[in-house]
This record gives C-alpha cells, sequence and structure tokens, in this order.
C-alpha cells in the first residue's frame, strides 16, 4: 500500500459509497398509496405518472416503463427489426448490458473505439466501420458515465447510412447536448433506474421514443403480448417485462429531487478536478461548450508518463510502486484500505473473453489485431498516445467515490489518499 506507516489518515467509520440510493421520503408516501389501493402489480397511476413525467422532462412522444433498462435496450432492438446473423455497431467502452440485448435476437455486435474528447463512441470510427461493413442498419450508442457523446454527428452518420439509432440513455439521465436531453436522440432510447443511478427505482428502466405505434407495441411485447381478447390470447412472443406500480412508486418519488441530484453529482465532480489538478492525472472529459453531462461517476485518467508498472490477467491486477507514480489498481486497493468504493472503468467489449472474437473498429480501421499488444506496450499515435482508445483508457482509468450523500469532508480525504500514491 501507498503509506502503510502514516497513520495520520483515519479509516472512514461508515462506509464511502461510489454511488447509492439518495431517499427523500416521497417514495415511501407512493409505495404506500400502491399497498393502500392495492395497485401492486404492472397497472396503477405511479406507472402512469411516471412515464407521463418522464417523456415530458426528456422530449419525447411516448414511454413505456419496464423492469430494467436492459429490459428497454432489448425491446429496442426488436423494435429495430434485427435478426439472427444481423451485425450492430455498438459502443465499445461500455457496460455489457448496452450490448447483451443485441445478441439475444442472434445480432453479431461490431464493436466501435471511443475518442478520447468524450470517452463516447468514435464518429470517425462509425464512419470507418460502415466502410467495413455497408449493409449494418443499427448502431447502439452509450453516453458514458453520464457524459454526452457527440450525438449530432453519429445521428447525422446513422441517416446517411439508413441505419437506426438506439441511444443507451441508462447513465445519463438529466444530462443534455446542445440543450436537449439525451435520451431523446434516437429512434428508441433507454434509461436505467437501477440503484446506483442518478434516480432510482432499486430497479426500472424505461423505452421511449417519438413513434408511438412502436412503443404500444414494446408495451404489449413487455406484458406477454397479450392480445385483445376475453381470454390470454398470443400471436406474438412476449416478456414479462413491464414495471411494477411499487418501483414506479419510487421512481415518481425521485424525479422531483432530479435537478437536485444533478447539482451534487457536479459539485463532486469539479471538487476533485480542483483538489487534483496539479497531479499528472486528468477528470473524464467532456464537450463543455455543447453538452452538460450529469456527472453520474467522477472519474480519473493517469497520465501516461505517471502510470507505474501494472499487468492485468482477466481475473487479478498486480503493480510495482514507483516514485512518483501510480496506478488504477493502486489507488483503488488503497482507497479501499480507508472504507471508500471506487471501480475500475468499463472493461472495453473487444477486451472480453465472451467477445473477443468480434470485430473491432478504430479509427484506422480494423483494430482488432492490436488490443493484445496495446497491453504489453502497443503501438502508439501521433500524439503519443495508444491507438486503442478504449483499451488504453481501462488501462490508466479508475471510477472516484461519487456518492452524493458524501461530505465535502470525506472527499477531501479522498483527494488525499489519492496525492499520496503518487508520493
Amino acid at each position: 500500500m501507498a503509506f502503510v506507516d502514516r497513520n495520520d489518515i483515519k479509516r472512514f467509520e461508515h462506509k464511502v459509497w461510489l454511488s447509492s440510493p439518495t431517499m427523500h421520503g416521497e417514495e415511501l408516501e407512493y409505495i404506500t398509496q400502491a399497498y393502500k389501493s392495492n395497485w401492486m402489480s404492472t397497472v396503477g397511476e405511479n406507472i402512469n405518472e411516471v412515464e407521463r413525467l418522464l417523456s415530458e422532462k426528456i422530449g419525447v412522444k411516448g414511454a413505456v416503463a419496464l423492469s430494467a433498462g436492459t429490459a428497454a435496450l432489448h425491446l429496442a432492438v426488436k423494435l429495430a427489426g434485427v435478426k439472427p446473423g444481423d451485425k450492430v455497431f455498438c459502443s465499445d467502452m461500455t457496460f455489457s448490458a448496452t450490448v447483451n440485448p443485441v445478441t439475444y435476437e442472434g445480432g453479431i455486435p461490431i464493436f466501435i473505439d471511443s475518442e478520447r474528447d468524450t470517452w463516447n463512441m468514435d464518429p470517425v470510427a462509425l464512419e470507418k466501420a460502415f466502410e467495413l461493413y455497408p449493409d449494418v442498419k443499427l448502431v447502439v450508442v452509450a453516453h458514458l458515465y453520464g457524459t454526452p457523446g457527440k450525438i449530432d454527428e453519429i445521428r447525422e452518420i446513422c441517416k446517411q447510412h439508413g441505419a437506426i439509432l438506439i441511444e443507451d440513455a441508462a447513465e445519463s439521465l438529466g444530462a443534455t447536448y446542445k440543450g436537449k436531453q439525451t435520451g431523446s436522440f434516437g429512434d428508441y432510447n433507454a434509461i436505467s433506474f437501477n440503484g446506483n443511478k442518478i434516480i432510482t427505482g432499486s430497479s426500472g428502466g424505461m423505452l421511449l421514443s417519438d413513434d408511438i405505434t412502436a412503443i404500444n407495441h414494446a408495451r404489449k411485447w413487455s406484458t406477454q403480448s397479450r392480445e385483445d381478447a376475453p381470454w390470454y390470447q398470443h400471436e406474438e412472443i412476449g416478456y414479462n417485462y413491464r414495471m411494477s406500480n411499487v418501483i414506479a412508486g419510487v421512481v415518481r418519488g425521485q424525479i422531483p429531487h432530479l435537478d437536485e441530484h444533478l447539482e451534487q453529482k457536479k459539485r463532486i465532480y469539479f471538487r476533485y478536478r480542483e483538489g487534483l489538478k496539479d497531479l499528472p492525472v486528468t477528470m473524464n472529459p467532456y464537450d463543455e461548450v455543447n453538452s452538460s453531462p450529469n456527472f453520474w461517476l467522477s472519474c480519473l485518467l493517469i497520465d501516461l508518463s505517471a502510470m507505474c508498472r501494472q499487468a492485468r490477467s482477466d481475473n487479478e491486477a498486480v503493480y510495482i510502486k514507483e516514485e512518483g507514480k501510480s496506478c488504477p489498481t493502486e489507488i483503488l486497493e488503497t482507497i479501499a484500505s480507508f472504507n471508500a468504493e471506487g471501480r475500475p472503468i468499463w472493461k472495453p467489449m473487444h477486451m472480453q473473453p465472451i467477445f473477443r472474437m468480434n470485430p473491432f473498429v478504430t479509427r484506422e480501421g480494423n483494430g482488432r489485431s492490436r488490443t493484445n499488444a496495446y497491453i504489453s506496450g502497443g503501438r502508439l499515435g501521433s500524439d503519443g498516445l495508444p491507438l486503442d482508445v478504449g483499451a488504453d483508457i481501462f488501462q490508466r482509468g479508475l471510477c472516484l467515490p461519487s456518492d452524493n450523500k458524501m461530505t465535502e469532508e470525506e472527499q477531501d480525504v479522498v483527494i488525499e489518499i489519492i496525492r499520496r500514491c503518487f508520493e
């Protein structure tokens, strides 16, 4: 550990979380309302209100509340018409839930590398991918850690190639790009209310679209595709994906506090940026002219020259301490030893064992052959940085404790812990 002989920093008595639910009281009122009215299943006022409030907030014509953001993405993939063997362009650096629904329908994900300005899908690499695979008709793009990607450019590329766009805004509720809410740019859009998101239902998600016919079809699919008949009649395969009225009560109670949570997360990000500004690190970047992230997670990227030696297998990581340098493994292990929670950056999909045979496209073309090379050194671009952007960010980046209940004093301690890792 970086400073094992120092006793002036005490272990946190209560754990400082990465991002935990922040409850306010209204949630219990709406849950109780569901209980007292006996609307405990997948019909009720809470569901109706959540769909109305969030479709209005995000600026789309229709929404269907579902059991998870993953369910929303799955139904979006079905609406896009993916069939077995169809190739689909997907964000590379994201959680696997962005990609898994493509495989549920038998599609083949092709991963598009990230760009350094926002860590999201690179429009240049996406254009290159269409050159390599001109028949692809679906793009699934995620906004990483609540930071909007270059979604206008991506949408225009999709339009030029006649491709449907699915926007995975699971992490970015409340974020805007050019004044417009994320979750409104795609043909079909998904948000998440998982327990660690900026507002939560403990679980749950939502599919959003301006296509009301599609929204109604997804609603039907989400309740086992029951037909309008006096008995249970089914003409399509359906799913048990509808949100319960109880979960919707939690979400309904959270919605009025979205702006409050956004402001809290923003303060955390900028306090980290100020407190770490003289270290050889940068915070996760965003387009400061066109976008306003929700700052769901504050992340750190260590300068290449300040990385100590670090090696990772599929399941383990080790490092060698070097004076004046550090690495994600050291910082995460040290933070954890003081009872605070950080997390590695999402491991890019093209590096995942289950997807290692899938195509991977960088702005230079097919990037698959360079992945393993990067881990042991790798090729560098004209900027002196590795050509495989996602793998590079994974190697040098980490997510910091970003809980909006973390006090300034607790955050100051986390900052000091990080600073000492570079001694």
